[in-house]
């Protein structure tokens, strides 16, 4: 046998154990895990996908909460889960963020995981009490420049994506950031309609309604196009800060080293389910999006993310509690 034909023959014999378990894929149910408590975007968008991806794959999709460590804990799950598709992840912005605030993690976002698809996309709003004296975004950054000991901004915590939101935004109007933390975005919206802070990055589906109310104003949103709940709110990007985004979102990762027919198994199964009109219309009425990437376009969106995010949090000085 010639050498060349002996390499061809091992490598196939070698390959195929690996393409044997993906044909077989799933041969039990699929545990998805969301690195956050219940109730929030990521377990919601998670709930709402798993059965039907469980009806293309055949196997149940099992939605399983492991909280904690802004995010990290869930994820480190994961990453260290068999690399065979049947333990996956759906995290949320924080998949970029944490490489840049957290240390001594035990495996590395970079390298531990295989970006399947970007799930949905959560857009922010700049908002402000009806009583403050700004009805567009560039009477917002006057007073954020002149009132006397700047504007308070509360976010819903220490480099979370409302955190982030302000500080790009402050960076690029050029205003000093006096930033509140809270724990969570219910009680930084509750604050600013009692008046004790000025402006908060909220999500649509925390403020919408107040908006509607009278209570609160929308003076720009972090989206690259207009929320259609708010067609008359204009972005942050077309208001004067061209190349401004950032918004909240979903994704959906497996270990690194899942065979390529399962990872293509496993996004067929997603953008199936984001394809549902039932699936779709509710994440619109929560104020997001259905996204649905190719998993090639997801990794590249991830990488950049994780690039932006380092620069921001250092430019900032940004760092969790």
């Amino acid at each position: 046998m010639p050498h060349l034909t002996r390499r061809a023959t091992l490598a196939g014999l070698l390959a195929t154990p690996a393409i044997a378990r993906a044909q077989g894929f799933p041969a039990r149910p699929v545990r998805m895990v969301v690195p956050y408590p219940p109730g929030g975007g990521a377990d919601t968008a998670a709930r709402l996908i798993a059965e039907p991806m469980a009806a293309m794959l055949g196997q149940p999709v099992v939605v399983e909460n492991r909280g904690g460590a802004g995010g990290s804990i869930g994820a480190g799950v994961v990453a260290q889960a068999p690399a065979d598709g049947h333990t996956i992840l759906l995290d949320a912005g924080a998949h970029v963020v944490n490489p840049a605030i957290l240390r001594g993690l035990p495996f590395d976002y970079a390298t531990a995981f295989a970006p399947i698809t970007q799930v949905t996309v959560w857009p922010q709003l700049l908002v402000v009490n009806t009583e403050f004296p700004a009805r567009t975004l560039a009477e917002f950054v006057q007073q954020a420049k002149t009132r006397q000991g700047g504007l308070s901004f509360g976010s819903s915590g220490n480099a979370t994506s409302s955190h982030l939101a302000g500080a790009l935004f402050a960076q690029a109007a050029g205003f000093e950031l006096v930033h509140v933390p809270y724990r969570g975005g219910g009680p930084a919206v509750q604050d600013l309609l009692a008046g004790n802070i000025h402006w908060h990055m909220a999500t649509v589906a925390s403020s919408l309604g107040h908006i509607q109310a009278g209570r609160l104003r929308a003076l720009g949103t972090t989206h690259t196009a207009r929320v259609p709940a708010l067609p008359e709110v204009p972005t942050i990007a077309e208001s004067g800060y061209p190349g401004y985004t950032l918004n909240e979102w979903n994704g959906l990762y497996a270990p690194a080293g899942t065979p390529e027919a399962t990872l293509d198994r496993l996004h067929a199964a997603a953008l199936h389910a984001l394809a549902q009109e039932t699936v779709k219309s509710r994440i619109e009425t929560l104020g997001a999006l259905t996204v649905g990437s190719p998993r090639a376009a997801f990794a590249r969106f991830v990488a950049e993310g994780r690039e932006r995010m380092a620069r921001l949090v250092a430019e900032a000085k940004i760092t969790v509690d």
